[in-house]
């Protein structure tokens, strides 16, 4: 497994867990930041298996 894909899911769940925190509190700064950075990290995820894939492609 891609170090994208473990990286990626980390990233994900973090800002999944900023995002909720920060409506639970009101605060739009942390729920923008925390949606940003689940984003990045489905981005990274994709990246990861998309590695992957081309990896066992070319065996």
């Amino acid at each position: 497994m891609d170090r994208n894909r473990t990286e990626g899911m980390k990233r994900e769940i973090k800002g999944a867990i900023k995002e909720g925190a920060g409506k639970l509190t009101g605060n739009k700064a942390r729920e923008v930041s925390g949606n940003i950075e689940k984003n990045a990290g489905k981005v990274q995820k994709a990246v990861g298996k998309a590695a992957d894939r081309a990896r066992a492609g070319a065996k």
